[in-house]
């Protein structure tokens, strides 16, 4: 599958861990409202992967759960943290 110039633009879906496509290949294009150029694409998925989102989901949140409101905390400040150093990078996708 194609496969972004961009590297923090990736041309799939994260599912349980793994970058995934549409089981049907189907694409959709995303275009760049000011231009009308083709800036990536992403898969048409449907109900295939939607089960597997769900299901992932609750497999993830099994593990989740038991952490403590100080170990999320710490999650979410290292997640801030990165988004602020490459907040260029993010307006830009």
């Amino acid at each position: 599958m194609p496969e972004s110039a961009n590297p923090f633009f990736r041309d799939a879906n994260l599912i349980g861990g793994s970058w995934i496509w549409a089981e049907s290949g189907a694409l959709i294009h995303v275009e760049n409202p000011a231009t009308g150029e083709t800036i990536g694409t992403v898969p048409q998925c449907g109900r295939i992967e939607t089960r597997r989102a769900i299901d992932a989901a609750k497999v993830a949140f099994e593990t989740f759960k038991k952490t403590t409101a100080n170990e999320r905390a710490k999650y979410l400040r290292a997640m801030h943290d990165y988004m602020m150093a490459i907040q260029q990078q993010l307006a830009e996708v």
